[in-house]
């Protein structure tokens, strides 16, 4: 029986953190929020309680685990060295949505980082995640809380339907507010390298460090299979909803007249179309199902909107959503990310 606890995330009630720490250390899986989607948690040290992530998820054990932590000096104790670089960023980007991928010390089991010689570490700013950390005294491997493959979980909610009574703990605090997976930067190597975008972006890590590269699996510009899941969401369909996802990429206007093209070709074949829009356009598809995932002049709106849209569309059973694109910047890298990971198809206009 998988025990719910509603936690306010303003001011956390540390018994109730307590009772889930408790069965963190004993080996439980917990599922918390964090300030980009929810996590499934294990004790990152106890290789039977991490293999238990990945039966759950039905997840590949080639695709390593992140290892959460509440102190920044527990990194110490997971890598066996910081890089410089490191350090300047942990103190600029610590607490919060950047995680690092570091040489892996001798402490972290193999089945944590999927055999590689690198642990990827992250230090998350959310108060209850922060709380169930420290109160558990272990690190935290935590991949997002959902079936592997689906959309990730913004809500609790989205937890439970996919892992009540499969694990011992959820931890309800409410809606998240990023709505993406952090960004994954590799400082192992020079330039460093963001293998996975998120809510910091290339532009702010280029800021701080001048050169950044970013690995073409990063924009999701080459075939997931070919590459080696160095960190979460290289390898594999991410994020997918049931119904086929066909994205489309290009000029705002043509996105539009495409994606009402490919409607009707969908009906035609007695097909259930949904379409997932901006705010901007959405009122141009007349009688479609529409759902507005959000705004184009802000696009983390869009990122705090996408998973949650996703699985709504996955309750109404469509067979098809046409999916606006976006342009691939900022935020927008992360967005286009997620939806070419899930997207079955894929459409580019000029």
């Amino acid at each position: 029986m998988t025990l719910v606890l509603k936690i306010d995330p303003e001011k956390p009630d540390l018994n109730d953190v307590w009772v889930a720490a408790r069965f963190l250390r004993e080996g439980g899986l917990v599922a918390f929020p964090t300030e980009t989607v929810y996590g499934l948690g294990a004790n990152a040290l106890d290789e039977a309680a991490v293999l238990r992530i990945f039966q759950v998820k039905n997840r590949p054990t080639d695709n390593p685990l992140i290892v959460h932590i509440a102190n920044k000096d527990d990194v110490n104790v997971l890598a066996e060295r910081v890089p410089d670089i490191a350090e300047r960023l942990i103190d600029i980007f610590w607490p919060g949505p950047l995680t690092l991928l570091l040489p892996k010390s001798e402490l972290v089991p193999a089945v944590t980082t999927a055999g590689l010689a690198t642990v990827a570490v992250r230090m998350p700013s959310h108060p209850i995640a922060q709380a169930l950390i420290k109160e558990a005294d272990v690190p935290v491997a935590a991949p997002s809380a959902n079936l592997a493959g689906k959309p990730s979980p913004t809500s609790a909610k989205h937890v439970l339907d996919d892992f009540f009574n499969k694990i011992e703990v959820v931890i309800d605090g409410g809606e998240v507010g990023y709505g993406v997976e952090s960004t994954v930067l590799d400082v192992t190597v020079d330039p460093p390298v963001v293998l996975r975008p998120g809510p910091i972006t290339v532009g702010e890590l280029r800021q701080i460090l001048g050169r950044v590269e970013v690995h073409p699996i990063a924009k999701a510009e080459m075939p997931a299979e070919a590459a080696i899941a160095k960190a979460p969401g290289m390898k594999y369909r991410h994020y997918a909803p049931k119904a086929e996802l066909v994205l489309v990429e290009g000029s705002p206007r043509n996105v539009v007249d495409k994606i009402k093209e490919l409607k009707e070709s969908y009906e035609q074949l007695g097909k259930r179309v949904g379409i997932m829009a901006t705010a901007e356009t959405a009122g141009e598809y007349g009688s479609a199902l529409v759902k507005v995932v959000g705004e184009r002049k802000n696009l983390r709106t869009i990122a705090k909107g996408l998973f949650k849209t996703l699985r709504e569309f996955d309750l109404e059973n469509m067979d098809v959503i046409l999916a606006e694109g976006v342009e691939p910047e900022g935020i927008g890298l992360a967005i286009m990310n997620r939806l070419r990971k899930a997207a079955a198809g894929l459409v580019k206009m000029e």
